[in-house]
């Protein structure tokens, strides 16, 4: 990818985070009440390990979903299982070992829960490089315990607001914002193919905000299973909408995850006698592989816009990410270099190995590493991401996504069947974000 940022190590042995003091973020009342409740019941400090002196092992936790029939994330928890062994092979983090706990949510609201509570029973530090669509399920059990949510994937609004989050990435506003702006001047009638989900709910007024900042009207916006095996009357009924003798032929963005794929085999046997129709959508609905998969040139992506949070998998700054995997994932088609959810991982672990390198010989715990967090630890990414810093004052913090501290997405488009960048650099979404209507 041309355009990209200065590059610095981001492997296992990159330089050190260094704090720098900021004030620090107050827990909400609910959360505070919830983990008086919490401790009341359980007898103990949760996270808690380390200090000075103690060898003990550091736990953290990675949750995703799968085996499910909707949107499955593997490669995360299995990267995060190749880290440790990195890791612990080198020495551990500190001369600490480091012990992942691996954790599957199903997309379900009572098993997320679940992930959530035994990563209190066991004492976990933080939860790290994790997806669920279940915030309002996960997140009042880490507030109760304090437990830092390090690196989620941002598919929720929940992400940007908890004092427990620290995002690395812009989630699912960025990513929308982006498509949007991009699509504002080269599309006719828009429509927004989501889940019909709390966590959908959320994703038309983000690519509206987009659309509007670049003065074309709202997206219409479309429902549709997140577990369907057929999506036949969903392209008949986006179809419909394009109509005949506009200025521009309308466009088509369908944002389902896994499912994205099944949709757009539907999409394809239903354009025909509308050849104009464009699709567009973002990361983690579509990569190389489901270009490849659809027919590459001849398939329906063709000349689809991608936004993605990330340089290209060729950028010479995802080589530790490449050396881990040949290392110690060889083999595991779970954990693929190109994956958003793989590559976020990456970038969660990174920021937590220079939270542990900035406490020291200090107790390593839930608390301890919120507190350097909160306190203006900045972290260096190796140039996959600005440098990351989390505070309650950020831009975005007057539309309510005070913890959205990386606004940065990048902009693809399938040229003859290939991923390619369609424009230099990242572009900054804050603005656009700016005047999305999120409440």
């Amino acid at each position: 990818m041309t355009g990209r940022r200065p590059i610095r190590s981001a492997s296992p042995d990159g330089p050190r985070g260094r704090s720098r003091a900021t004030r620090t973020a107050a827990l909400s009342a609910g959360a505070l009440v919830a983990c008086a409740s919490l401790a009341a019941g359980c007898g103990v400090v949760p996270g808690a390990t380390g200090g000075s002196g103690d060898d003990g092992p550091i736990t953290v936790m990675t949750w995703a979903p799968q085996d499910t029939g909707a949107t499955n994330k593997p490669g995360m928890p299995a990267l995060a299982q190749a880290y440790a062994r990195s890791v612990n092979a080198q020495g551990g983090l500190g001369g600490r070992k480091l012990n992942v706990l691996t954790c599957n949510d199903h997309n379900d609201s009572v098993d997320a829960a679940k992930c959530a509570r035994r990563a209190v029973k066991e004492n976990a530090v933080a939860v790290v490089g994790s997806y669920s669509q279940h915030a309002d399920s996960f997140f009042p059990v880490l507030e109760g315990a304090r437990i830092p949510y390090i690196g989620g994937y941002g598919l929720t609004n929940t992400e940007f607001t908890s004092p427990l989050s620290y995002p690395v990435n812009g989630g699912q506003p960025a990513l929308l914002a982006g498509l949007g702006s991009a699509l504002a001047d080269s599309c006719g009638p828009v429509t927004l193919v989501r889940p019909d989900t709390i966590a959908g709910d959320q994703l038309p007024p983000l690519l509206d905000a987009g659309l509007v900042t670049g003065g074309h009207e709202r997206s219409h916006d479309q429902r549709a299973a997140e577990d369907a095996t057929s999506y036949d009357d969903q392209s008949g009924q986006a179809l419909a909408r394009e109509g005949t003798g506009r200025a521009k032929a309308g466009c088509v963005v369908p944002v389902l995850g896994d499912r994205t794929g099944t949709f757009m085999d539907s999409f394809r046997r239903a354009r025909e006698d509308h050849p104009g129709v464009r699709t567009a959508t973002v990361l983690g609905s579509v990569d190389q592989t489901t270009v490849n998969a659809s027919g590459g040139a001849s398939g329906p992506y063709e000349g689809a816009y991608v936004t993605g949070w990330y340089p290209s998998v060729g950028d010479p700054a995802w080589d530790g990410l490449k050396k881990l995997i040949k290392e110690q994932a060889f083999g595991d088609n779970d954990v693929d270099a190109a994956d958003a959810g793989v590559q976020t991982t990456w970038i969660a672990y990174t920021v937590f190995r220079q939270v542990v390198e900035s406490l020291g010989d200090g107790e390593v715990s839930a608390d301890t590493v919120r507190r350097a967090l909160d306190d203006g630890l900045e972290v260096d990414t190796g140039g996959l991401t600005p440098d990351l810093r989390w505070t309650f004052a950020d831009k975005l913090a007057s539309v309510g996504f005070p913890r959205l501290v990386n606004a940065e997405v990048t902009l693809q488009v399938v040229r003859e069947g290939r991923l390619v960048s369609a424009r230099e650099g990242a572009v900054d979404t804050t603005r656009t974000l700016q005047n999305a209507d999120v409440a």
